[in-house]
């Protein structure tokens, strides 16, 4: 599995190629899933370009994205704090979503996020545990009586050097031992984004590749779209996957 993770909490100033409106996002989600993306994470935004949990605007990017789609694909949104601060008003704002994500994701080391994620199970929507190296965000969710009921882990490396990231995820997926029995999803961000993919390659864990976690191809360029680095990424994690280089 392949994941696309569209466009996260990047705005205009990172160039036009990060899609922030519902036509923009629908449009390259479509073609990054041409493009073999299997799955999709994306992060719903107002008018002018900030991350929200708000019904409306969720409502509106969930359907243009899945007009574009087949039925088989899921698409997921984030819950991060920075969307909603306060714990009890991001519960508040899942209760009263009216079009539902397939999945939503849960950053573990945030407060809140028990229930968070319980309210999602509430509403039949799949719960990512994100486990982000450099927190306790593995110590909580292995503590967690939720942790069973999760979709998957995603284990998010923040160290983007690329030169110590694959080390910085050996160790957070040693930290996360079994994780109670949950498939992973092993991502890097920036400068860490193509040495932790080519290691989820290698131990064969799903991985997740799109503009929120690079803005760069294998090759030091810049990436023209969402689609391109699914191409680069498919084609890194099965050279990885072979055992080449």
């Amino acid at each position: 599995m392949v994941q696309l993770c569209v466009n996260g909490a990047r705005g205009s100033a990172d160039g036009a190629v990060v899609p922030l409106s519902p036509d923009a996002v629908a449009d390259s989600v479509a073609d990054a899933v041409a493009a073999g993306a299997t799955d999709v994470h994306l992060h719903p935004k107002t008018p002018c370009g900030r991350d929200t949990l708000s019904p409306r605007v969720l409502a509106a990017t969930l359907e243009a994205v899945r007009a574009r789609l087949p039925a088989s694909v899921p698409v997921g949104v984030t819950t991060g704090a920075w969307a909603e601060p306060d714990p009890a008003a991001r519960v508040a704002r899942i209760r009263s979503w009216t079009v539902l994500p397939d999945h939503a994701s849960v950053n573990w080391h945030e407060p809140g996020a028990e229930e968070t994620a319980a309210a999602l199970i509430e509403r039949g929507v799949g719960v990512e545990a994100g486990v982000w190296s450099g927190t306790d965000g593995a110590a909580l969710f292995l503590r967690s009586p939720l942790g069973p009921k999760v979709l998957r882990v995603l284990a998010e490396v923040t160290d983007t050097d690329p030169g110590t990231a694959r080390d910085a995820a050996r160790a957070l997926l040693s930290d996360l031992g079994p994780a109670h029995g949950r498939p992973v999803l092993l991502h890097g961000e920036d400068g860490g984004a193509w040495p932790v993919l080519r290691l989820a390659g290698r131990r064969g864990l799903a991985t997740r590749i799109g503009l929120e976690d690079t803005l760069f191809l294998p090759d030091g360029g810049r990436a023209a779209s969402n689609a391109g680095l699914v191409t680069a990424g498919l084609r890194e994690y099965a050279s990885a996957r072979r055992g080449d280089g």
